[in-house]
């Protein structure tokens, strides 16, 4: 008659090693690297047309949400482009000229006289652009406006106009309606940028003080140029242009490829002007004259360029 010990049978007994290792679970670190090879193998299975195609569409909104996007920002808060319909500022800028225009002056960046600006029709006396059609094309219905919205597309409409700042803030700007030079600040300046022929006010005679708040603008060709000088009233008041009215500066031409060049500001011109505090004021002259008789009109739109 046998006799049992106290000690318990091993239950591992007769049992191959094999069979131990099968039974015995897992460890963490095995689990987590069959986890992971699992999913990498799932990764590199093939996919599908249809998943593949779904794949695309999806990385292409995600470029279209962030160009517009991008867009939109460097439309409303940096640049925009201008197309020139015109010929008020030849030769310095010839009709069909495309213009990239920095929003950042004035403001980050100080106006300077001289500089070549893009503006909002002041409106006043009358509109500047008046018999001109200021309303926005309807081509392309809502998708087109959803494009010009974001920035993708320049605007279209027509209610904005390009010319030089010959005035700032309290300047006294003088013509005497002859070939003589304009007068700012009591000094005279030369102007290079003139189309050739034109005399500096084409026998409009003025005497003025910028407002504050506002520029006077004159375009390079004199004589084909509805500027500050015909829509005054002889003090400056309803000819200057409103700052509020600014859009900026435009910097450099970008079309066609053969006018490519930077729109620097001429520092000789107006490098003897003294500043306007060293200028006695000049007293109204009380003319209620109505403003002479413009030119044919000159626009600038922001019509996105052919081809």
């Amino acid at each position: 008659m046998s006799q049992q010990t106290g000690r318990p049978e091993d239950p591992t007994r007769g049992r191959g090693t094999d069979d131990l290792q099968r039974r015995r679970p897992p460890s963490r670190g095995s689990y987590d690297d069959d986890y992971e090879d699992d999913l990498d193998d799932d990764d590199d299975r093939p996919r599908g047309f249809f998943g593949t195609v779904l794949a695309g569409i999806k990385e292409l909104v995600i470029v279209i949400v962030l160009a517009m996007a991008l867009s939109f920002v460097v439309k409303t808060w940096l640049f925009q482009a201008f197309y020139i319909p015109s010929g008020s500022m030849e030769d310095t800028l010839v009709r069909d000229d495309r213009v990239i225009v920095s929003k950042l002056t004035p403001g980050p960046f100080d106006l300077r006289r001289g500089d070549v600006v893009v503006f909002e029709d002041p409106g006043t006396p009358t509109p500047w652009l008046s018999g001109v059609d200021n309303g926005s094309s309807a081509v392309g219905g809502p998708f087109h406006e959803a494009l010009v919205f974001v920035g993708l597309l320049p605007e279209d409409a027509e209610n904005h106009l390009i010319k030089r700042v010959i005035g700032l803030p309290g300047d006294r700007v003088q013509s005497d309606g002859g070939a003589g030079p304009l007068l700012v600040n009591g000094a005279p300046i030369t102007e290079p940028y003139i189309k050739p022929g034109d005399a500096p006010s084409e026998g409009k005679k003025f005497d003025i003080t910028v407002p504050a708040g506002h520029v006077w603008v004159m375009g390079d060709h004199r004589s084909d140029s509805s500027d500050s000088r015909f829509h005054d009233d002889g003090t400056g008041a309803t000819g200057s242009v409103p700052l509020d009215k600014l859009v900026g500066r435009a910097l450099f031409i970008v079309w066609p490829i053969d006018h490519v060049t930077w729109l620097g500001v001429p520092e000789r011109t107006f490098s003897e002007v003294p500043a306007p505090a060293d200028v006695p004021a000049v007293a109204p002259s009380g003319s209620t004259t109505a403003p002479a008789t413009a030119p044919a009109k000159a626009p600038v739109t922001t019509k996105a360029p052919a081809g």
